[in-house]
């Protein structure tokens, strides 16, 4: 059992404070090449044809994995392997959002796309790279905490690179507001050099070759390898399955308006997902990895729920905000002992390359089921819909309670 002395520990931590401004650089670039950057090029007058086909800049989040081993194998001439290349694609980023800046939808189209492109790739490079910092420099009783720190700074940098910079664009402009958030990538850049190196024992992928297949060697190695990446993918299934129909559910099956959605769900929701994440992760500290899991997971699963009863009670704000809250709170917390998983399943040596793959492959479930969700309300309704979201729970929660063992081991990695 932990001490109170050991959650205060824990908070005191260097590393922990420099993941928060990590998450932050992480988030910021993410936003301003999708979100933002598609308000812009609606105000400025862009066909919206051309504004559909600018959502292939985010391409390179899905396919980062493909160039991770570069970060395991190369290490830069500073700062490290992991620092190094944080900071390298940080002013890269910076770089490319101030290019940003100089141009317009309006008058360079497609120079922007090519320039957006960019970014997008530097950013997802990043994420390479920061994610297998983060799994590196955490110790166990660190993972949950600092997963929730990170995610905390992401959030936040999603909410100041959109409705922030919504609001400066109005005051100063777009490409002010845009060489503005450019310079808020210095906070990312400082908590690079502030931070620790992790422990470098020279067991780095001397070649391209073992860069790219030894990853996979070292995780099919282990016990039930196959049965922890079908985890993987079922564990957050039920709340990527129902936040696909969230937002039309509000609008069209309860009734509630935009100004009602855009307030609780968004604003509430985002404040219930930081402080549900850092309340997961705080709580790891004492739970561990394997029974926050199953507990969180069994949250998210009861959160769904909640919607049921918002269904048969009809506009209600107060269900409403019981919805939200509830539901956010324990995606946040699934986040923080998820994130901690995939941390947790990195080998030191790979953790660039394996973190990439196995966070893509967490992302292939909602891929392939969301687009059933439309056809699953048009024929059952909406309360069988979110009762079918909590049952794919079960899958997941079932092999995990089946492979506890090899969770519980996986947590023990040093």
């Amino acid at each position: 059992m932990h001490s109170s002395r050991d959650y205060l520990k824990v908070f005191r931590r260097r590393n922990i404070s420099v993941l928060l401004f990590l998450g932050f650089s992480s988030g910021l670039p993410l936003v301003l090449t999708s979100g933002t950057l598609q308000a812009w090029m609606t105000v400025d007058g862009v066909d919206l044809r051309a504004i559909g086909i600018f959502s292939l800049v985010g391409l390179p989040y899905t396919l980062k994995f493909l160039w991770s081993p570069i970060m395991d194998r190369f290490v830069p001439p500073l700062l490290g392997r992991r620092r190094g290349w944080i900071v390298l694609t940080q002013i890269a980023i910076m770089l490319g959002i101030v290019a940003m800046s100089l141009n317009s939808p309006r008058n360079a189209l497609w120079l922007m796309g090519a320039i957006a492109l960019i970014v997008a790739f530097t950013s997802a490079s990043q994420d390479i790279v920061a994610d297998a910092y983060r799994s590196d420099i955490l110790h166990e009783q660190e993972r949950g905490l600092g997963a929730a720190v990170f995610v905390t700074g992401y959030r936040i940098a999603m909410l100041v690179g959109g409705a922030v910079a919504l609001i400066l664009s109005d005051q100063i402009g777009w490409q002010r507001t845009y060489l503005l958030m450019a310079g808020l990538m210095t906070l990312g850049m400082l908590a690079a050099f502030f931070g620790n190196e992790p422990e470098d024992d020279g067991t780095h992928p001397k070649t391209l070759q073992e860069a790219v297949w030894g990853p996979l060697q070292d995780f099919f190695s282990r016990p039930a390898a196959v049965v922890i990446l079908l985890l993987i993918v079922l564990y957050k299934l039920c709340d990527a399955y129902a936040g696909t129909m969230t937002t039309p559910f509000l609008l069209r099956g309860v009734g509630f308006s935009a100004t009602d959605v855009g307030t609780i769900n968004k604003g509430l929701g985002l404040v219930s997902v930081i402080f549900g994440a850092m309340a997961g992760g705080t709580l790891m500290v004492r739970l561990g990895l394997f029974r926050s899991l199953m507990i969180f997971g069994i949250l998210q699963a009861l959160s769904n729920l909640s919607f049921i009863l918002l269904a048969w009670t009809g506009k209600s704000y107060g269900m409403l905000i019981f919805a939200v809250a509830f539901e956010n709170l324990s995606s946040g917390m699934g986040t923080a002992s998820f994130v901690s998983l995939l941390m947790a399943l990195c080998n030191q040596r790979y953790s660039a390359t394996q973190y990439a793959l196995l966070s893509s492959l967490s992302a292939l479930g909602r891929t392939f089921i969301a687009p059933t969700s439309g056809y699953v309300v048009e024929s059952l309704g909406w309360a069988v819909f979110f009762l079918i979201t909590a049952l794919s729970a079960i899958p997941g929660l079932w092999l995990l309670w089946q492979y506890r063992s090899v969770i519980i081991e996986a947590h023990k990695r040093p």
